[in-house]
């Protein structure tokens, strides 16, 4: 990864974690294609919502037998300024592409939101939001988790994408003791070392708080793998997507003939994102792998139907990659 892009890096996530750019977990979400308008039909099978608790902050539905839940942690907004979601783009480009999609020009929303799976006897959860780094923005997680019924002292295992402060803040709570005392936490050993190779202060620049409570915290409880691994066998298997950390990892929930890709932040913003996937990320630390790494899995997710969960993406953050012509569109369920 080259100096200046680590160190732009480091200076937006500071901004973002003193709140300079501030969301709300209750905003309108903007709009996106949904299944309904591509003609997908959703009778009877996982693609269709859970008759279950649904509110603006969760959402259950089903990975094949299993119960899963999105659950709201909170949201950014980026300004359009052509200095992190289209660097090197004017903003008037950026706003042509999100005006022809519908939605707001000005600034750009990125929701967050850890995904919970109830599997056989172990309760997953997919990363674990921004817990007290980012202001009244994010860190929600704890309240959508009592609205959806989750004990957080039920969850037996813990999948980090990556380490960045709205991945990994809510592993511990204010006091800097661990949120989810009895789950392992499955990071890859890159990633780790990533992590553990911080100091408290250029944590807080990747918008982690608590840091040195955070690794003493966590240490004990964690289970490197090395990337691609099948973790647990037939459940949940790792996928490398390189460019955006050192040892960033997405995960493949599979359930019978069902799958669903947490892809962790391989794609920020649902509309430049997917069809723009060549355009910098000021997030990623190797722009040019990061760029690569979306390009290819849209366009093995397009072929193969394969349903994806985005982190960043609308609320739930529920749906597919389809390929309209020369480009890419994200279909929400």
């Amino acid at each position: 990864m080259s100096h200046s892009s680590v160190k732009g890096s480091l200076t937006l996530f500071a901004l973002l974690a003193a709140g300079f750019l501030t969301g709300c977990g209750q905003q309108p979400q903007p709009q996106a294609l949904t299944s309904a308008d591509s003609g997908a039909s959703e009778t009877g099978s996982a693609t269709g919502a859970a008759a279950a608790t649904q509110s603006e902050d969760v959402r259950a539905f089903r990975i094949g037998e299993f119960a899963a839940t999105a659950l709201r942690d909170g949201g950014l907004d980026v300004r359009n300024d052509g200095k992190t979601i289209g660097v090197g783009h004017t903003p008037e480009e950026v706003a042509e592409l999100l005006t022809s999609a519908g939605v707001p020009t000005d600034m750009l929303h990125l929701s967050i939101q850890p995904l919970a799976v109830k599997a056989q006897d172990r309760t997953l959860l997919f990363d674990t939001g921004a817990g007290t780094a980012f202001g009244e923005s994010a860190g929600h997680l704890s309240a959508s988790m009592a609205a959806a019924g989750i004990d957080p002292t039920s969850v037996t295992d813990i999948f980090i994408s990556h380490a960045h402060g709205d991945h990994v803040g809510g592993l511990v709570n204010a006091q800097g003791a661990l949120a989810f005392p009895n789950a392992t936490i499955h990071i890859s050993a890159p990633e780790w070392a990533f992590l553990k190779s911080m100091t408290a202060r250029n944590a807080s620049n990747f918008g982690i708080a608590q840091y040195d409570a955070l690794i003493a915290a966590i240490t004990p409880k964690i289970a490197a793998f090395e990337p691609g691994a099948d973790i647990i066998p037939g459940v949940v298997k790792a996928v490398e997507i390189r460019g955006h950390t050192p040892g960033h990892s997405g995960y493949v929930i599979t359930s019978g003939n069902e799958s669903l890709l947490y892809m962790g932040d391989a794609m920020h913003h649902f509309v430049v994102s997917v069809q723009r996937p060549d355009w910098t990320i000021q997030f990623d630390s190797d722009a040019p792998t990061a760029q690569a790494s979306r390009k290819a899995l849209l366009a093995r997710s397009a072929e193969s139907g394969q349903r994806i969960y985005a982190v960043h993406f609308p609320f739930p953050g529920l749906g597919k990659f389809e390929r309209r012509g020369d480009e890419f569109v994200w279909v929400a369920e």
